[in-house]
């Protein structure tokens, strides 16, 4: 076998992995160490989650890849970002944009005061494609969030929490994104409203090839669309599989559903259950 030839699988990994996180170490204020040999990696074209409770590490590792790091004074000082073959840790925000890449942040953030359109807008002015592919891309998002469509002409600040996350979601599609990096998208709301937000995830992914890595405290939810997961602990990936797979682990289900063969335990179980950590002995 020749030398080109053996060097083809690598090659074509490469190329699948539209992002490839490796062993990065993030430090705040050059002295609190938040994320330690984190690496993971997103196929192009999937759902990725990165679980976790609170605290583990999750909006780290995503504003480590969008670079936002620097504005809480954070910085990545081991390993590296590799995004379509390209290096990408000292990039700023606004090229990460251009390249594709745009960060949903937890939390629903909206301009309050202007409308609903006028948010989503917000999110094309980065294109360079003209007004006809802006209104392509808005007709597309109203396409999928049609209660956005509805709500248009409403100021943000008064729409509902569902509403505010459509228009968060909805911004970052008005950029023509390559990957979504998605925060906690079912924080605060009703889970009627977290399977419909996911679905929309789904459809995205599906129809429109967005590849996603979302960190999310709902386990259940999250490795119900997810094509692969990551678990984090204390800033260290302690777990990772496909989403089928980590969802039928008893590990998992005790340690993050609350559940083992025999059904639902209580919270003071799991709470013991965590303390024993049975899967980093």
């Amino acid at each position: 076998m020749s030398a080109q030839a053996k060097e083809t699988p690598a090659a074509e990994q490469e190329q699948e992995n539209l992002l490839s996180v490796n062993n990065i170490e993030v430090i705040y204020d050059h002295v609190i160490l938040v994320l330690k040999g984190v690496s993971l990696e997103v196929p192009k074209g999937k759902i990725v989650a990165l679980l976790g409770a609170n605290g583990a590490g999750k909006t780290t590792t995503l504003k480590a890849v969008s670079n936002l790091l620097g504005a809480e004074r954070g910085d990545v000082t081991k390993g590296n970002i590799i995004y379509k073959g390209e290096q990408i840790e000292k990039l700023s925000p606004s090229d990460l944009v251009m390249r594709g890449v745009i960060q949903v942040m937890e939390g629903r953030h909206c301009f309050e005061h202007l409308t609903v359109e006028e948010n989503l807008l917000t999110g094309a002015y980065t294109r360079r494609d003209g007004a006809k592919g802006i209104r392509d891309s808005l007709d597309l998002v109203y396409h999928y969030f049609p209660r956005l469509r509805e709500r248009r002409t409403s100021q943000a600040g008064y729409t509902s929490g569902g509403e505010q996350q459509m228009t968060a979601i909805g911004r970052a599609l008005m950029a023509n994104p390559e990957m979504i990096l998605l925060d906690e998208p079912s924080m605060g709301l009703a889970p009627q409203l977290v399977e419909e937000i996911f679905e929309i995830v789904h459809r995205l992914n599906e129809k429109e090839g967005v590849s996603f890595l979302l960190a999310e405290q709902n386990a259940i939810v999250g490795l119900r669309y997810a094509d692969y997961g990551y678990i984090l602990e204390n800033g260290r990936v302690v777990m990772d599989g496909d989403g089928e797979t980590l969802r039928n682990n008893e590990d998992v289900k005790e340690f993050y559903l609350g559940l083992d063969s025999g059904g639902r335990r209580s919270f003071r179980d799991v709470k013991h259950y965590r303390r024993r950590k049975r899967w980093l002995s």
